[in-house]
């Protein structure tokens, strides 16, 4: 067998159910699938069951230790030569896999990744998120399934290795945040090739609110800190710009209050610049989301969606960003003891 792809799930039986069904559309047949239920009070066994007969489906339960851990499970009890983690909200067009087998026929590579997009189906909010988090205007296009000059990450959600070589690297380690790129550095450090894979998309639900949304950035940007930690040099320009934007707009609108401030006490003229001034970067801002979102999904409503999106995947990630710093590099506390709390419950 050639590819097994394997699903960690906490909680998604409905998520598990559309990710099964795209995958018995495939067009190249030589894969089987392991889902393994991490203590979910929710199971998706009644789900798997469904697809027993048109999938080659093993189905494993757990106790809860978190998405790494879950991975390396599964792989455990794979039989491909290829591995492909998919997160469980992910669902695969019908040529995913024809497309990974042409890439690698065509360059053979230890370990592969490859983009996401928003599916037509996908809430207005869903597209919103989603442009957010691979825009050249928030993230830097970094995750938007580009050719990049420096080396390719790939992320759990769309993640691809030679089962050998993910035996001989132990899979994923005990990170709490920031396994999956933990996980890509090891591999690169191994001497391993990865390569990005612009075909082989899938469809990424991320989160369904902004609430949720900005926890799941919160912890990225906990997890860019940790990594950090392990691998000073992992830590580029990039990474510090949503901390940046963070700390320049919370200085803006401080700015602008105290104007606000200031006018009520003295000459309302003198300080009307001090406080609409600070607003002029952050609406032009905006407005430039609002415009590219709304040309890139052609509805409007998902361009406006965007702008709230964009501050919170920006603001998301440089809070936590900003906390992990603090707790990790001037307290000094270790991963464990800074974030007791578990991400994945």
């Amino acid at each position: 067998m050639k590819y097994s792809f394997i699903v960690p799930v906490y909680n998604r039986p409905d998520e598990v159910d559309e990710l099964l069904s795209s995958l018995t559309a495939q067009t190249l047949n030589d894969f089987e699938v392991i889902i393994v239920e991490d203590g979910s009070s929710v199971t998706c066994r009644d789900v798997c069951a469904k697809y027993e007969g048109q999938l080659d489906l093993h189905y494993y339960m757990k106790l809860n230790s978190g998405p790494g851990q879950s991975r390396n499970y599964g792989a455990e009890r794979s039989k491909g030569e290829y591995l492909i983690v998919l997160d469980s909200d992910v669902v695969v067009p019908e040529g995913y896999l024809q497309a990974v087998d042409d890439e690698l026929a065509c360059q053979p590579a230890d370990a592969f990744g490859g983009p996401d997009r928003a599916h037509a189906s996908f809430t207005d909010t869903q597209k919103a998120i989603s442009y957010s988090m691979t825009s050249f205007f928030t993230t830097g296009g970094i995750r938007g399934g580009k050719k990049k000059l420096d080396k390719f990450y790939p992320r759990s959600y769309n993640m691809g290795i030679r089962r050998d070589v993910y035996l001989k690297l132990g899979g994923f380690s005990k990170m709490r945040f920031g396994e999956d790129i933990d996980f890509s550095i090891r591999i690169f450090k191994a001497g391993c090739r990865c390569r990005l894979f612009p075909e082989a998309w899938v469809w990424h639900k991320r989160r369904t609110d902004f609430r949720k949304f900005f926890r799941q950035v919160f912890n990225s940007g906990i997890a860019r800190i940790n990594l950090y930690k392990k691998y000073p040099e992992s830590l580029k320009l990039v990474h510090l710009l949503p901390m940046v934007f963070t700390v320049g707009v919370t200085l803006l609108v401080l700015t602008s209050a105290a104007g606000r401030v200031l006018m009520e006490y003295d000459d309302i003229h003198r300080w009307y610049w001090l406080c609409a001034g600070p607003w002029l970067p952050i609406l032009l801002y905006s407005l430039l989301i609002c415009i590219d979102s709304s040309i890139v999904n052609k509805s409007l409503k998902v361009g406006l969606l965007s702008v709230p999106a964009a501050f919170v995947q920006l603001f998301g990630y440089g809070c936590g960003f900003l906390v992990a710093w603090w707790r990790r590099c001037v307290k000094g506390q270790d991963e464990f003891r800074a974030f007791e709390k578990t991400f994945y419950k």
